[in-house]
């Protein structure tokens, strides 16, 4: 194998675990404080197709960006005000919700990026790095990006850094979602809490959406995300709910979903059916415990209702 067929393989490998990351990285937030998102598809395809709508009707990618996150936020708002207001079961909400993004993405697809409009998208360049660009095989792939894909790396920094366990913010959070109980008792504000981290997770995965649609793809098609938001959704579980676990499963997510494409075009004989399946058997694997066992936050999924 060429050293150009590892760089094309490793640039590939990034391009698919950009959005898987950014929105593992605003999930593993949401989880610690005790909410899970399996809405996390829904709010990256609804993203991914505000940001065509936008870039296409506004012919500016960063507006189509900015609209990505407007559109994912008010489907994160939804998702906090069901699970954390309402106190909804979380797994049936982001199964409903993940519904009803499909629907309503192919549906508006169908209405409003007709005539190829969702097929000829004003998107990000890629801005190469001088100097760092030219490092072998991971200067390609990582100082190669578009600008929404350094804000992207940037976000999931932030979000590391931020919210660690060693700051105060992390230890609130972790507080929250091992005992909200507890923690309400304190005097933490347990349900804004909660809500701010569903905002932040909708936040990640509404860039996700748009890294995806304006930087990787420059278009949107039905069901373009294709269950990444699940496989983010797994990261974190995989990644035993710390920021690099996460970024290890998410970049191991990543490259499986790069082979797809790659093992074909390398002459290795293998169904693509197979080679579509592969990211989910890795992520069957990864949350059976055969890679380890952990243990999520301990309220994760419970709704918090404040005793007398």
């Amino acid at each position: 194998m060429s050293l150009d067929t590892v760089t094309d393989i490793a640039t590939s490998g990034i391009g698919f675990t950009l959005p898987i990351l950014v929105a593992a990285s605003g999930e593993l937030v949401s989880e610690r404080a005790g909410v899970l998102n399996l809405s996390l598809e829904a709010m990256m395809l609804t993203g991914a197709f505000a940001g065509v709508l936008g870039a296409v009707t506004t012919g500016s990618p960063v507006l189509g960006a900015a609209t990505a996150v407007l559109a994912a936020l008010i489907f994160g708002a939804l998702q906090a005000i069901w699970s954390i207001r309402l106190r909804a079961d979380q797994i049936v909400v982001g199964i409903a919700a993940n519904a009803l993004a499909l629907g309503a993405t192919t549906y508006g697809a169908r209405l409003l990026l007709a005539d190829g409009k969702g097929h000829s998208v004003p998107g990000f360049d890629a801005l190469r790095i001088p100097l760092l660009h030219d490092i072998p095989v991971i200067g390609p792939a990582l100082f190669g990006q578009t600008a929404l894909g350094y804000l992207c790396l940037a976000v999931v920094a932030v979000l590391a850094f931020v919210f660690s366990p060693r700051t105060k913010m992390g230890l609130v959070i972790d507080a929250i979602g091992e005992d909200a109980v507890a923690a309400d008792r304190t005097g933490l504000p347990v349900r804004a809490v909660r809500f701010g981290c569903v905002l932040l997770a909708a936040f990640a995965a509404g860039l996700g959406g748009a890294q995806l649609a304006l930087s990787e793809v420059h278009s949107f098609s039905d069901n373009m995300t294709g269950g990444i938001g699940y496989l983010a959704v797994v990261a974190v579980i995989a990644g035993r709910w710390r920021a690099l676990g996460v970024i290890w499963a998410s970049v191991f997510f990543g490259i499986a979903q790069a082979l797809q494409f790659a093992l074909p075009a390398l002459g290795v004989d293998v169904p693509f059916a197979l080679l579509v399946m592969l990211p989910y058997l890795i992520a069957i694997v990864a949350v059976s415990g055969l890679v380890g066992n952990s243990r999520s936050p301990r309220d994760l999924t419970v709704a918090f209702a404040r005793t007398s």
